[in-house]
């Protein structure tokens, strides 16, 4: 992947796992881009969003305000944990950006959350007791952001699964290990591939950014995962704006499942750096040549400005005549 000419001229050095192998050679690709801070960069962009423009989001005009206010629809719910005694292959949506994942008998959990949020209460309840995750083989962090990486989560995961591996990108290896005192912690760069077994899983460029707290904007790294064995390939987008690593996804892979991120978009001048909207994800999946996009991030938290089912309502209407969406239902296995 290119860096634009302004990322280029703002970078002072770059950065990667070096016990990790990377899909690109080092002529195309010497690592993560760094600052003169040493924080992250993104590869087209420089994430600038500042404190006038959260204040701005918060006391400016709102004109979807009463349409959202009006609007009751809840996201539909299948109480299911059938696929936990089962063996097949499967994606099974759990709320949000958190997936299992079981292929070729490797068990994952992606940027598991289960719990309210501080400030931000859960609108859809888990599909299953969190309780009954054990024996996971990986769990999957993409980056710091509390809706993706969450501390009571992780640490109830790591008392049921004591063995499991985290794959996470790089730096954040730091909140995994205080949380879940494990030392089987892997952090990649993007186009890094992990250390795993029976499985492959590469950590893939977003267009996004990192805080936790006021003082550490992008002191970890963020991005994608790619999960591949014999002829399935599954991309989870993590979260990310629209740019050209959707692109350089397809030329890598050849997708099979694409989870994009289609809700937190509105108002657009201030989501669209960090998230997608509806029309962007199906965009996003069919230039990356996906046969069949899974649509999440909606619905669970309050993120944005959007009414809560403004997502489903523009993702229905693609699919009246764009048949590659699969648009689940929280707790639905999907054999894949």
């Amino acid at each position: 992947m290119q860096l634009s000419d302004k990322i280029q001229a703002i970078t002072k050095n770059y950065e990667q796992n070096p016990n990790l192998e990377s899909l690109l050679p080092e002529s195309e690709w010497k690592g993560n881009p760094l600052d003169k801070k040493g924080n992250f960069l993104n590869a087209e962009d420089e994430f600038e969003t500042g404190f006038g423009e959260v204040y701005k989001l918060l006391t400016g005009d709102k004109p979807q305000a009463k349409i959202k206010k009006a609007d009751k629809w809840k996201q539909p719910v299948i109480q299911n944990d059938a696929f936990l005694q089962d063996d097949k292959d499967v994606i099974v949506w759990l709320g949000h950006a958190s997936f299992f994942i079981r292929l070729n008998g490797v068990s994952i959990l992606i940027d598991p959350v289960f719990f309210s949020l501080p400030n931000l209460p859960r609108m859809t309840k888990m599909p299953l007791n969190p309780e009954q995750f054990k024996d996971l083989d990986y769990i999957l962090v993409s980056h710091n952001h509390r809706d993706h990486c969450d501390k009571k989560t992780l640490k109830l995961l790591a008392k049921n699964n004591p063995n499991t591996t985290y794959l996470t990108s790089l730096r954040l290896d730091k909140y995994i290990r205080r949380w879940t005192k494990s030392e089987n912690i892997q952090t990649a760069g993007w186009y890094q591939t992990y250390k795993t077994e029976n499985i492959n899983i590469h950590f893939l460029p977003t267009r996004h950014w990192c805080r936790r707290y006021l003082w550490d904007l992008n002191t970890e790294l963020w991005g994608a995962f790619l999960i591949q064995f014999g002829n399935k390939t599954i991309y989870f987008g993590g979260d990310s704006g629209y740019g050209n690593h959707f692109e350089e996804v397809g030329k890598l892979f050849d997708v099979d499942y694409a989870l994009i991120g289609s809700g937190a978009y509105a108002p657009e001048w201030f989501m669209a750096p960090s998230h997608i909207n509806p029309t962007d994800a199906f965009k996003a999946a069919k230039i990356m040549n996906a046969k069949t996009m899974i649509p999440m991030h909606f619905g669970t938290f309050d993120l944005s400005f959007e009414p809560p089912s403004e997502p489903v309502r523009i993702l229905r209407s693609i699919l009246e005549t764009e048949p590659i969406i699969e648009h689940l239902r929280v707790g639905a296995s999907f054999w894949v």
